[in-house]
């Protein structure tokens, strides 16, 4: 299955002072996460943590910025 990366602009960092506000952020599925308002973004070390989902806007990107944009978790 080949699906494309979601992107959000984050657009609230209150008590998450390691988000930066207007910055783009990586999200990755998370089905149980969802449900209980959250969402899981990918920080500049490469590792995933949940936050509000409130706190991002998605957006569409580019598939070429989309490769830009991801971080290589390999």
């Amino acid at each position: 299955m080949n699906r494309r990366k979601q992107f959000a602009i984050c657009v609230k960092n209150r008590g998450a002072e390691d988000l930066e506000l207007r910055k783009v952020y990586q999200l990755l599925p998370d089905a149980e996460a969802a449900k209980e308002g959250y969402v899981r973004g990918i920080d500049e070390s490469g590792e995933d943590y949940l936050y509000p989902a409130a706190y991002f806007i998605p957006i569409e990107v580019p598939r070429g910025a989309s490769r830009s944009l991801a971080i290589a978790k390999r």
